[in-house]
C-alpha cells in the first residue's frame, strides 16, 4: 500500500465542503505527491477504507449538526490510519462564532467518538444559499499544508 495513499469522504449539500475537499485533495497532490480518491458519502456511503493510509473526513453543518452520512462514517474503525476531520459552516467562518464552532462541532464530536484521535482537525467557513459567503479557500490551503506534513510523517 502506498504510505500516501489518501481518501477525503465528504458529504455536501451546498457544495461548499467539496470546494474544500477538493482543495485539500489539490495541495496534497501537488505539494506532497499523494495519491488522493475524494468519495461522496451520499454517492457511496461505505467505501473500502482497506487500501488507505490517510482518512480525510469532511462534513457540513445545518440546523448545528454533521450531515448524516458523514456522522455515521466517523463510526468506522479507522485501525492504524491517520485521520483528520474538517468541516464547513458559515458559523465557523465568523470570527467572533469560530471558537464556538469549534467547540460545538469539533470537540463534542470527537468526545463522542474518542477512538478518533485525529492528527488535525478545523473548521471552515461556509456559504449561506449564496446569501452570506464566510469561505476562505486560503485557509483551506493553509491548512492542507500543514496536514500534508502531519500525513507524511
Amino acid at each position: 500500500m502506498n504510505g500516501n495513499k489518501t481518501l477525503i469522504a465528504y458529504v455536501s449539500k451546498s457544495g461548499v465542503t467539496e470546494e474544500n475537499a477538493k482543495i485539500i485533495s489539490d495541495v496534497l497532490k501537488s505539494n506532497y505527491g499523494f495519491e488522493v480518491d475524494l468519495i461522496n458519502l451520499k454517492e457511496n456511503s461505505k467505501p473500502d477504507l482497506s487500501q488507505y493510509n490517510n482518512i480525510i473526513i469532511g462534513s457540513g453543518i445545518r440546523i448545528a449538526r454533521w450531515y448524516g452520512k458523514a456522522n455515521k462514517f466517523l463510526k468506522n474503525d479507522f485501525k492504524d490510519k491517520k485521520v483528520a476531520i474538517f468541516l464547513s459552516s458559515g458559523y465557523a467562518g465568523k470570527p467572533e462564532t469560530y471558537q464556538d464552532a469549534i467547540t460545538k462541532y469539533i470537540d463534542k464530536k470527537l468526545a463522542k467518538n474518542p477512538h478518533i484521535k485525529p492528527v488535525a482537525a478545523e473548521a471552515f467557513g461556509g456559504r449561506y444559499r449564496d446569501v452570506e459567503d464566510y469561505t476562505d479557500p486560503e485557509k483551506v490551503k493553509v491548512w492542507a499544508t500543514e496536514l500534508g506534513k502531519k500525513l507524511s510523517m
